[in-house]
C-alpha cells in the first residue's frame, strides 16, 4: 500500500507539473496578443523586404564609422611573413609561434621564418590522447555519466588550445623550422583525422572502463601505438634529427649544424617558456586580483593546468603597452566574430548598428554576456601594437592573425580600444613587465574551478 501511494503521489507531483507547463504554453488569446503588438507598419514593410533578401550585416553597417579607420600606430613591434593556419583549430599554436619567431627573427636579424606547426601539433595530438585515456582510467569507478566522465566524452580530443599548450609541449619536444617539417593536407584540414581519432579514443575509453587493474597499463600502450600510426599517417613521423643552415635576411649564413629539435630550440630561443610567462584573464564575473586554475585544462599529463590571475583591463592594457614600447608580442585571445568587418579588418562595437534595424537594443555588458553564455573567447592571436594618444591613452591596438596575408588589413586585425574593452579576454605576458605586486598573486592557493566551466573553452578559431 505504502507502494501504491507513493507512486500516487509521484503521477499527481507529475501531472501538476506538466499542467503547469500547459498553462505556461502560448494560447490563442496569448498569440492574438503578440500578434496585436506587431504594427505593419509601411517601414515594417519595407525592413521586412530589405532583411529577407540581404545580409544583415550589410544592411546595419554603420556608414557613420567609415572614417573612422586609421591604419597608424605610434608604438609596434616589427614582424616579418604572415601565418595561415588554414582549416584548423590550431590558432593557439600559431599566435604562441608568432610570439617566439618574432624574438628569433630580431635577435638574429631573420628573414620571413617559422617554425613547423606540423612538427609539434604531432605530439598536441598525441599527447591529448594520452590525456584523455589517462583520466578515463582515473573516473572509471565512476558511472559513465558522472559529470567528469561526460565532460570527457564530450571533450575527447580538440585542435584548439591555449599557451600552456605551448609551453609544456615545446619545453618537452622543442621546436623545427618549418622547412624541416613542412605541413601534410591534413594538418591543415584537421577535421576528418580529427573525428577519426575521437571516435577511436570513445571506443578505448569503453574498454578501459572494463579492463582489469593489471591490464590497464599495457593496453593504454597498444592503444596509443594506434593512434601514433592514424597521426603518422595523417601528418607524418615527427622528424628526431636534423642539418639546418640558418641564414640571416641578406642570405649569410649564421650557423651550420646537426641538430635535435630540443638543441635547436635551446641554441636559438632558450628561454623556460613554463616559468618566463603568466597568463592574464578579464573575467568581470569572478573577483579581480585573485588566481585561478582550470582543473585537467591542460594538453600534457606531465604539464601544467592552465592557471592565471583575473585582471581588471586598465591593469591589462598598461602591461601590454610597456611588452609593446620593449618591442615584445604577446599572446592574445578574444571573441573574434563579435562588430568584425571582415574587408577592413576592423573590430569595432561602432561597426554595425542592430538595435536602429530591429527597432530594439543589446543592452547586456560584458558580465552579463559571459554569465548567458553570450560571449567568451574564441580565438587567439598576436598582439604586437599599440596606438597612443598624447596622454599615452591607447585608442586602438593591433594584431598579427593566421589567417593568411590576404586576410583583414594585410592578415592583421585593428582593434578599438572599446571593442577591446568589451571582448578582449586573455594575455599571455612575460614576468618582467608584470609589477611585483600582480606578481604575487602568483603565491596565491589558487581557486579551482572544473573544466566544463564554459569560459574557459579553447581557443579554436
Amino acid at each position: 500500500m505504502k507502494k501504491i501511494i507513493v507512486l500516487s503521489l509521484a503521477c499527481f507531483l507529475s501531472f501538476m507539473s506538466f499542467s503547469q507547463s500547459q498553462n505556461q504554453g502560448i494560447n490563442a488569446q496569448m498569440l492574438e496578443k503578440i500578434k496585436q503588438s506587431y504594427n505593419n507598419s509601411f517601414q515594417d514593410k519595407a525592413l521586412r523586404n530589405a532583411i529577407s533578401n540581404n545580409p544583415i550585416d550589410k544592411l546595419v553597417t554603420n556608414l557613420e564609422n567609415e572614417s573612422n579607420y586609421d591604419t597608424y600606430f605610434s608604438n609596434r613591434v616589427k614582424t616579418k611573413g604572415i601565418s595561415d593556419q588554414k582549416s584548423s583549430g590550431r590558432c593557439w599554436m600559431f599566435a604562441g609561434f608568432n610570439v617566439l619567431r618574432s624574438e628569433m627573427i630580431s635577435k638574429f636579424n631573420l628573414g620571413d621564418f617559422n617554425f613547423s606547426h606540423n612538427y609539434l601539433f604531432f605530439y598536441d595530438q598525441l599527447e591529448k590522447s594520452n590525456l584523455f585515456l589517462s583520466l578515463i582510467i582515473k573516473h572509471k569507478e565512476e558511472a559513465l555519466d558522472s559529470e567528469n566522465n561526460k565532460w570527457l566524452l564530450k571533450n575527447v580530443l580538440s585542435d584548439g588550445g591555449q599557451f600552456t599548450g605551448v609551453s609544456d609541449l615545446v619545453m618537452k619536444y622543442g621546436l623545427v623550422p618549418s622547412s624541416i617539417q613542412p605541413e601534410t593536407y591534413n594538418s591543415e584540414n584537421t577535421r576528418t583525422i580529427s573525428n577519426l581519432i575521437t571516435l577511436k579514443l570513445k571506443e578505448f575509453a569503453l574498454e578501459l572502463r572494463e579492463a582489469k587493474v593489471n591490464e590497464i597499463e599495457t593496453k593504454k600502450i597498444e592503444m596509443l601505438s594506434t593512434i601514433y600510426r592514424m597521426l603518422v599517417l595523417a601528418y607524418g613521423e615527427p622528424i628526431s634529427e636534423f642539418n639546418y643552415t640558418l641564414r640571416d635576411a641578406s642570405g649569410k649564413e649564421i650557423s651550420t649544424e646537426k641538430y635535435t629539435p630540443k638543441s635547436f630550440y635551446e641554441k636559438f630561443i632558450a628561454k623556460d617558456l613554463t616559468k618566463e610567462y603568466v597568463m592574464l584573464m578579464n573575467d568581470p564575473t569572478r573577483p579581480y586580483n585573485k588566481l585561478y586554475e582550470i582543473e585537467n585544462d591542460r594538453h600534457v599529463v606531465d604539464g601544467y593546468n592552465w592557471r592565471y590571475i583575473n585582471l581588471p583591463i586598465e591593469d591589462i592594457k598598461k602591461i601590454a603597452i610597456e611588452s609593446i614600447k620593449d618591442s615584445i608580442m604577446m599572446y592574445f585571445s578574444c571573441d573574434v566574430g563579435k562588430f568584425y568587418n571582415r574587408q577592413k579588418g576592423l573590430l569595432d562595437l561602432n561597426n554595425y548598428d542592430y538595435g536602429s534595424l530591429m527597432g530594439t537594443s543589446f543592452s547586456m555588458d560584458k558580465k552579463q554576456r559571459i554569465q548567458t553564455f553570450a560571449s567568451g573567447s574564441s580565438h587567439a592571436m598576436t598582439l604586437c601594437a599599440v596606438d597612443l594618444d598624447k596622454n599615452g591613452k591607447p585608442k586602438k591596438w593591433l594584431v598579427e592573425n593566421s589567417w593568411g596575408n590576404n586576410a583583414a588589413w594585410q592578415g592583421h586585425l585593428i582593434i578599438t580600444d572599446e571593442w577591446f574593452n568589451e571582448y578582449m579576454f586573455r594575455l599571455v605576458v612575460e614576468r618582467k613587465y608584470i609589477s611585483s605586486k600582480i606578481l604575487d598573486i602568483l603565491n596565491q592557493v589558487p581557486i579551482i574551478l572544473p573544466p566544463w566551466d564554459p569560459m574557459f573553452a579553447e581557443d579554436i578559431d
